[in-house]
């Protein structure tokens, strides 16, 4: 394998580990709430804004991260309890609502923020590489890796082994059995947008040093969590972290090798998923 192909194996890689902390949620919201919620990358982007100006106050990396994904789930909260609620089961309505959002946070970045590219620096204590034989690996961008994988168990541990992942589970498959036995799914609707939103907030301050923050970030990610929810199926956790990693090399090896096919490489998976599967590689029929 040539130093190129090696590069962008570790790219593609660490750009996986970022798109599963994003789409996780979004395809939980999708999958539980049916809302095609168009202002996850505006979570992404503002969520990377909010947690690097904390950095810029003095504050840990980490707990910066933590932050900006706190401030996500607050602002997600808020929406989908007084507004989005109220616009249950009408889909357009919310497309509408969510796209409007999206330009609203979008104009408020680029007020406070301005339209200036900011690349973050690559936090102290993660700099440098492990070098095994030829091979250069940058520790922060392994870091981001395992950190996905990390959320991943702990996702899989509370979507499979928990009561209220059990629900989740319920309301997924079958949202009116689910209020019919019982569980209260007006408030697992709130905690699963929360969770979303807060794992793009997350996300954004994490993938920050890796893609730098820029007006229109938010539009750049935003189709690359619909294709990952499409390709591995709504609601499926497993089909989020497969997709992301295969949309990753996707969309490193598309851009660098054939640029002028990259849109190509990245979208005709999607298309071909729509057509002959279209519950995705591991949703299921109907879902």
């Amino acid at each position: 394998m040539s130093s190129l192909h090696l590069t962008l194996a570790v790219n593609s890689v660490a750009m996986g580990g970022l798109l599963f902390l994003l789409s996780a949620g979004f395809s939980l919201i999708f999958g539980l709430m049916r809302i095609p919620n168009l202002m996850h990358g505006s979570f992404f982007m503002l969520g990377a804004y909010i947690g690097f100006s904390m950095i810029g106050q003095g504050m840990w990396f980490w707990a910066a991260a933590i932050g900006g994904g706190i401030a996500m789930a607050l602002l997600g909260g808020l929406i989908e309890r007084l507004l989005l609620r109220r616009l249950a089961g009408q889909t357009l309505p919310q497309v509408l609502l969510t796209l409007g959002f999206s330009f609203m946070v979008a104009d408020i970045c680029l007020m406070i923020w301005t339209g200036d590219p900011f690349q973050p620096p690559t936090p102290a204590h993660l700099r440098g590489a492990w070098i095994v034989g030829d091979m250069v690996f940058p520790i922060y961008r392994l870091v981001m890796v395992l950190v996905a994988v990390v959320i991943a168990a702990l996702l899989w541990l509370l979507v499979d082994k928990t009561r209220i992942g059990a629900m989740i589970r319920a309301g997924v498959d079958d949202p009116e059995i689910a209020r019919v036995v019982g569980i209260k799914v007006s408030q697992l609707f709130t905690l699963i947008f929360c969770l979303g939103a807060g794992l793009a907030g997350f996300a954004g301050v994490i993938g920050a040093p890796f893609l730098s923050i820029y007006p229109g970030l938010d539009a750049e990610m935003l189709p690359l969590a619909l294709i990952i929810v499409i390709l591995g199926g709504s609601g499926s956790l497993l089909g989020a972290f497969v997709g992301s990693f295969i949309i990753g090399f996707l969309f490193n090896f598309g851009q660098a090798l054939f640029p002028n096919l990259a849109y190509v490489i990245l979208f005709l998976p999607m298309v071909l998923i729509l057509v002959l599967r279209p519950q995705g590689l591991f949703g299921k029929l109907g879902s």
